[in-house]
């Protein structure tokens, strides 16, 4: 171990050190939260993976393939992946039941409704994708607007700020 180390490993164990100072926010259990905030944060994420998995692919195929325009598909698999970061931020906020994450869930399902739209009247293969999408938005919306899940995220009349 080199002196570096060391010194940081003795800061550590000091009581005193400033980062022992900082306490953490007190975080509800996860237990505590209604299985409908749980349903959410679980459609959530995987619809952040299935972008995330999309971005991946589309990012290969422009590196390794051989797409029409590498350069376009490089684009959209980085768009792609910086889309995914807010549903699956998302999606850990609500596990956490942080009251900040119903927002941006919500506006990951009013995006992904014109887009299983746009795969439903493409038709083929991408029907199944559009039906799926489709019904993965209406169930995350319904279960955030559900009072369940706002009165576990302390959303609704009455309530102050936090």
């Amino acid at each position: 171990m080199s002196k570096k180390q060391s010194r940081q490993q003795s800061r550590r164990q000091t009581p005193n050190a400033p980062a022992a100072a900082v306490a953490a926010p007190a975080v509800a259990p996860a237990a505590a939260l209604p299985r409908r905030l749980t349903a959410a944060a679980v459609l959530t994420a995987l619809e952040g993976l299935a972008l995330a998995g999309l971005g991946v692919y589309m990012l290969f195929v422009g590196i390794a393939g051989d797409p029409d325009s590498p350069q376009q598909a490089e684009t959209g698999g980085v768009t792609l992946l910086a889309l995914a970061a807010l549903p699956l931020v998302a999606a850990r906020g609500l596990r956490l039941g942080r009251r900040w994450s119903r927002g941006p869930a919500l506006i990951t399902q009013l995006m992904a409704m014109p887009v299983a739209w746009t795969l439903w009247t493409t038709g083929g293969a991408m029907t199944a994708a559009a039906v799926a999408l489709a019904l993965a938005a209406i169930a995350v919306t319904v279960l955030l607007v559900n009072p369940t899940a706002t009165e576990a995220l302390g959303i609704g009349p009455g309530e102050q700020a936090r």
